[in-house]
């Protein structure tokens, strides 16, 4: 189809996310024919550089051969069955696999659609075990205020980024929300490196003041993504679970952007040495080829559904494509390439790569902060260094940067005055230098006076 057609029938039929479509009369959307590796192709040739890992979830790179013939394989057994009363080997040897990597005692997987679909079924698991332990007042959630967890309405319910969630605020639930870490403007004055986690105070003050109301707390690991690639320390993760322990509440950990590698470790609760009871995990976990999720809960979650059918206590949830064969076949092959190409041990030298990049970025008139977790790093605009004075958001700088980013052929999404980077695993150091020079140009274009 030639670009012109293609776009035609896209204005007239497409309705893209998190898009306002008016924008597309100035930048069209960019029609893609290809991936290669870290790149997209679109129609005419063009190659752009995929710096954002297409909404981070791609880890190795556009058609990866191991993954194409993962994919292919399975499709020649079966692609999809009903898996309530039926099972299939990817699934099971999936679900093996992060047993035995994540971290403490996980040892039960559920299926689910995507990051969002996992975090409804995490909500559903914790406050439906307490209604089956005896404790049915524990049915609200505690969670932080620049949160993101999705945007179906339990998950946008214990989210905190308000741009998402303040239209639909009458039908969302009623929960509790603490002030969350922000380490570039901390109240404290303290830095990430040193400090002692003094901003987990307003969240162990509300836990502490409604524990017997609270059935989870549900975090972010390391990095609050949405809210602006926000990096906090890991002693952060160790006061949340000392908490709950002490408290009796669940820990719900979302690693559906942070796990699999992005944080230099396969999940980000390792740099904390801590487990949560529940674990849920999407974007990165085929690779980018299918949505597929999964909880992880330990085994005393997991018996307390376990009875006779009459006591109605099974965890009645589930979607059509629960557990579908093609996309555990890629996750499993994913979890074989970590393995037997040791992606994390060549991790390192790129982290090095952004870190030492970072005194140039920083040098700009209107960059406050270069931050980085493992393969995760994020530049900070603002429009005042002293005071940490942020552009206003009716500016677009951010979107400025992007359109800049893109006509010298690189995808770099932003949030907001954030510019952030989250390429796949893969990337080479040569791609990765390209990308940097790429971001350098495109910001101090777009902050220009």
């Amino acid at each position: 189809m030639e670009r012109a057609e293609l776009l035609r029938l896209d204005r007239a039929h497409v309705w893209h996310p998190c898009t306002q479509e008016k924008d597309h009369e100035l930048l069209p959307p960019i029609p893609i024919a290809r991936g290669e590796g870290v790149w997209l192709i679109d129609v005419d040739g063009k190659r752009y550089l995929d710096g954002v890992s297409s909404w981070w979830v791609n880890l190795f790179g556009h058609n990866h051969p191991r993954l194409n013939r993962a994919l292919i394989e399975q499709a020649g057994k079966v692609s999809h069955h009903i898996f309530a009363g039926f099972t299939h080997e990817p699934a099971v040897e999936l679900a093996a696999n992060l047993c035995a990597k994540a971290p403490g005692n996980l040892s039960k997987v559920f299926f689910a659609d995507n990051g969002s679909s996992a975090i409804e079924a995490a909500l559903k698991m914790s406050f439906q075990y307490w209604q089956q332990c005896g404790q049915p007042h524990k049915s609200r959630f505690l969670s932080l205020r620049e949160a993101y967890h999705g945007e179906t309405l339990g998950a946008l319910s214990v989210g905190g980024c308000e741009l998402y969630r303040d239209v639909y605020r009458p039908i969302l639930l009623e929960g509790f929300q603490a002030q969350g870490p922000d380490c570039f403007r901390c109240p404290y004055g303290l830095r990430r490196d040193d400090c002692a986690a003094e901003c987990f105070a307003s969240l162990e003050a509300l836990a502490e003041a409604h524990h017997q109301e609270i059935a989870a707390i549900i975090v972010e690991p390391l990095i609050q993504a949405a809210a602006g690639m926000r990096i906090y320390p890991p002693i952060y993760l160790k006061k949340l679970r000392q908490l709950c322990d002490r408290l009796h509440i669940h820990y719900i950990a979302d690693e559906i952007a942070v796990g699999f590698g992005r944080t230099g470790k396969m999940f980000a609760n390792e740099h904390a040495g801590v487990a949560p009871d529940l674990l849920c995990l999407s974007k990165g976990i085929t690779g980018g080829y299918l949505p597929l999720s999964v909880v992880l809960t330990t085994e005393e979650i997991y018996q307390a559904f376990y009875d006779d059918f009459p006591t109605l206590k099974a965890f009645l949830h589930s979607h059509s494509y629960t557990g579908n064969a093609l996309a555990c076949a890629l996750a499993v092959e994913v979890q074989k390439i970590f393995t037997e190409e040791g992606i994390l041990a060549q991790l390192p030298a790129k982290m090095a790569q952004f870190d030492a990049a970072a005194a140039r970025f920083t040098a700009l008139d209107h960059v406050g902060e270069f931050r980085r977790c493992g393969m995760v790093a994020a530049i900070e605009m603002v429009k005042r260094k002293e005071g940490r004075i942020g552009y206003p958001w009716q500016e677009r700088r951010g979107y400025q940067v992007y359109q800049q980013a893109l006509l010298r052929g690189a995808l770099l999404r932003p949030l907001g005055n954030v510019i952030y980077f989250m390429p796949p695993l893969t990337i080479s150091t040569v791609e990765l230098d390209l990308l940097l020079d790429i971001a350098y140009d495109a910001l101090r274009d777009a902050t220009s006076p």
